[in-house]
């Protein structure tokens, strides 16, 4: 299975990129990628070092320059107003900088900014909206501390509260579960599912594959193209991602709590 084409009908895309490529210096870093990721979708995005993911993401945040056209919702992202762009689509980057000194607190509250006037402050709308961020990564009870004082996993859970609390149809996360332990993985990973069954999409670049797998679908990446996007659960989507690890990982279907199944990623000497 190589990268998907372009689906028949556009309207239900919530994001679409074609023949993004990046150079930087002497090294193509993207080479003409086509990514379609319809709505209401958990896509993960996998592949080794140095395939290009991050500078994907990058690309589809509008966070850096890149040839070729991203369209969020149906416009090309170059034509939406900075306003427009934040409110349908929030990011969350790798080692994301904020104050220490603000709380946690103020800090999921700047997520709330792109809906509000200049120099207005928060109405109830921004309150009900930060406070169920906060409850949802699970960092409600530490909202009044400073940053500073959090450790690596609590300041990544506040920070994901962050981009919730934008309440944008379109969630793109970088290494996501960075500091984060085994349960809180587990809980992030329900919380992307449960954000596509509500029908907002969620991109992640993600190195931990066993959570990948948990995903709708897999872009599997390598050299700075997408050599397959297809179902998690597709054969021919783990042979793709096999095949991106030079064949040192093998994927099975083993069974899970509860009587299903679940997908995991299993070393290979």
């Amino acid at each position: 299975m190589t990268a998907r084409a372009m689906p028949d009908t556009a309207a239900r895309l919530a994001v679409s990129a074609r023949a993004i490529s990046v150079r930087l210096g002497r090294t193509q870093v993207l080479d003409g990628v086509d990514l379609y990721v319809r709505a209401g979708c958990w896509l993960a995005v996998v592949g080794p070092n140095g395939a290009g993911k991050s500078t994907l993401l990058k690309c589809l945040a509008g966070l850096l320059p890149c040839t070729g056209t991203v369209s969020l919702l149906g416009t090309p992202l170059a034509r939406l107003p900075a306003r427009q762009r934040a409110r349908r689509l929030a990011w969350l980057g790798q080692n994301e900088a904020a104050a220490d000194d603000l709380t946690a607190w103020d800090v999921a509250m700047l997520g709330r900014l792109p809906h509000q006037g200049w120099l207005a402050a928060p109405a109830a709308a921004d309150h009900a909206a930060v406070a169920r961020a906060l409850r949802a990564t699970q960092a409600w009870e530490w909202r009044a501390r400073p940053l500073g004082q959090l450790s690596g996993g609590e300041r990544q859970r506040v920070l994901l509260a962050r981009a919730l609390a934008t309440e944008s149809p379109v969630l793109l996360m970088d290494e996501p579960l960075a500091n984060l332990d085994p349960p809180h993985q587990a809980d992030w990973m329900a919380l992307a599912r449960g954000l596509a069954r509500a029908g907002r999409t969620v991109i992640s670049v993600l190195h931990e594959l066993n959570a990948a797998l948990a995903a709708d679908e897999l872009a599997v990446m390598r050299a700075g193209r997408i050599t397959c996007h297809g179902p998690a659960g597709d054969a021919a989507t783990w042979r793709a991602l096999e095949a991106v690890f030079d064949h040192r990982i093998a994927v099975r279907e083993l069974p899970g709590p509860g009587g299903g199944a679940q997908r995991i990623a299993l070393p290979l000497a």
